[in-house]
């Protein structure tokens, strides 16, 4: 088994330091693996049927639509609505610009379901905004990329739905609702973080703004917030399943950018061609990490791992500390997609020895593989943030740290009380 799992890994991360794609990286381990136990001919024909079986999954038509409706909702004007409505709110207690960005991500990012677009689009217009008003921008720039990751546990989220269909066709609803309690305090415990950094380095308040105004500004706002009330109230009351529902946030998310008249006609096809692109990336990895998964499977990796681990401890909180700590490491190298898809079927088997429900487990691998998204030296989100306000990593990292290490914190706490992913889900029915 060690010798396998030397072999899978080993092949797998020294393609990924020769620059080969991710795709190909997983690919040729998982078949070169293969070949150890069975001939080369046998070998490529069941990595092929067990890639083309992976993408045989009604879950997964969810996924194209979701993106879709994203990059409609991205080019619809809604970061200016969500930015203004969020200022509205909170913008004049101290540090209220940092608090507004950082809402502004979360909102965005759940309703574009992509950190990356959350901190482009949030990011070009809030961080000159910030600069402007005399924050500093790498301190802007660390608000901005952290808040972005928390829209990927806030539903509707692609990255839920990838671990669903990893996971073995877990509940998307109760994964939905399961992301709600984590996602919003990970945001308070960011705007908290901020305030007092704001407030320490004496970075001004904005003016007071109107009630009729305010009271405007949120209700312009509404119609793109809807969106995702439609989405998740429809999957979770049963009207429709998560196919359907994705299919839904496209109608109304080009009925609304349409309205808005940020977006024509004429701009669809491109639009569809982004939607197109970005889904072949995320399905082809899916299909590969599917054999990969199975190849895993095969060799039994799963359970001789869950009872290595095991023998190592029999406290659960040291194991989860070591899966978590596994995880942070996995999610600096790789992205979150292929590392939920690669390390769901290893780790999940040692989580539900320990009792830990797949929901629960699902919601911490989603938070702790969001964390690696900001973290340096290799964290995608984190160079997409450096590149839109023009600095560096380097000069990023000491504004980050006290934002990363309230990331950490709610990670634990995650980790260690389940009932902060599962009282929500459970409350609604939702957990059998």
């Amino acid at each position: 088994m060690l010798l396998t799992v030397f072999v899978l890994l080993g092949i797998f991360f020294a393609f990924i330091l020769l620059g080969v794609p991710i795709a190909v990286c997983i690919a040729l381990s998982s078949l070169i693996t293969l070949m150890l136990s069975m001939p080369f001919e046998f070998a490529t024909t069941t990595l092929a049927q067990r890639l083309v079986g992976g993408l045989d999954s009604f879950t997964l038509l969810s996924i194209p639509f979701f993106i879709m409706s994203g990059y409609l909702m991205g080019r619809g004007g809604i970061a200016e609505r969500l930015i203004e409505a969020a200022k509205a709110l909170i913008g004049t207690v101290p540090g209220g610009l940092a608090l507004v960005n950082t809402l502004s991500c979360m909102l965005f990012g759940s309703i574009s379901g992509s950190a990356v677009a959350a901190t482009s689009a949030i990011g070009s217009f809030m961080i000159p905004k910030m600069e402007e008003e005399g924050y500093d921008r790498d301190f802007s720039t660390a608000v901005t990329v952290t808040g972005s990751i928390l829209g990927l546990l806030i539903p509707p989220s692609n990255v839920l739905i990838v671990y669903a269909v990893a996971a073995g066709g877990v509940s998307i609803a109760a994964l939905f609702m399961a992301g709600y309690v984590p996602g919003i305090i990970a945001g308070v415990a960011l705007m908290i973080v901020a305030a007092i950094y704001s407030k320490h380095h004496n970075f001004p308040v904005s003016e007071r703004i109107p009630l009729r105004i305010a009271i405007y500004k949120v209700l312009d706002a509404g119609p793109s917030i809807f969106m995702v009330v439609i989405v998740v109230v429809g999957i979770v009351a049963g009207l429709f399943t998560a196919t359907e529902a994705s299919a839904v946030a496209v109608v109304y998310g080009l009925a609304l950018t349409l309205h808005y008249g940020e977006i024509s006609i004429r701009d669809l096809p491109s639009v569809m061609l982004k939607s197109i692109e970005t889904t072949a990336i995320v399905l082809l990895l899916i299909g590969v990490s599917s054999g990969m998964a199975w190849v895993l499977a095969y060799e039994n990796i799963p359970q001789s791992i869950s009872e290595y681990m095991l023998g190592i401890s029999d406290n659960p909180l040291v194991i989860l500390l070591m899966i978590n700590v596994i995880l942070l490491l996995v999610g600096i190298f790789l992205d979150i997609t292929p590392a939920i898809l690669i390390f769901t079927p290893i780790f999940l088997p040692v989580a539900t020895d320990l009792g830990m429900s797949p929901i629960h487990f699902g919601i911490m691998l989603v938070l702790n593989l969001s964390i690696g998204l900001c973290t340096p030296p290799v964290g995608s989100v984190l160079f997409v943030g450096c590149a839109v306000a023009g600095t560096t990593i380097q000069r990023l990292i000491r504004p980050l740290k006290m934002l990363y290490l309230a990331l950490i914190g709610v990670l634990l706490l995650v980790t260690f009380f389940p009932t902060l992913s599962e009282g929500l889900p459970n409350a609604l029915g939702l957990l059998s």
